[in-house]
């Protein structure tokens, strides 16, 4: 599978899974994420429970629901590999564009980038092949 090409044909919903270091899970929803290369993807993050876990947990699951009938997506299963509070990177990765002041109001951004271990199907557990 391209992640590239098949994120930027699909529609959907995402959502990333996390835990802390006592294993206790949250689930958040997410953009698409930034291809970087076929194994390597990255979101920009802010400083709430998502990221405050990826401190203690490297690991992570992305969900994609595309749009439509039927129960179509993948599941992408992420090791964090390190993460950038550069800003300039981050706003030259921007999708969403806030007013200076409503992002500043958000909070701080993080771009961290993770590792794609394995894609499995959305239903059943067929392992796609990265391209």
């Amino acid at each position: 599978m391209n992640l590239e090409t098949y994120f930027k044909d699909s529609k959907g919903v995402g959502i990333v899974a996390t835990s802390d270091k006592k294993g206790v899970v949250d689930t958040a929803i997410y953009s698409k994420p930034h291809i970087l290369s076929n194994d390597e993807i990255a979101f920009i993050m802010r400083d709430r429970l998502t990221h405050t876990n990826l401190q203690e947990n490297k690991h992570a699951n992305y969900l994609f629901l595309e749009e439509g009938r039927g129960y179509r997506g993948v599941r992408l299963f992420l090791t964090k590999l390190d993460e950038s509070s550069d800003s300039e990177l981050i706003a030259s990765m921007t999708r969403r564009h806030l007013t200076a002041e409503e992002d500043l109001a958000k909070g701080d951004k993080f771009l961290v980038r993770f590792k794609v271990n394995r894609i499995l199907s959305l239903i059943g557990g067929e392992e796609i092949p990265a391209d």
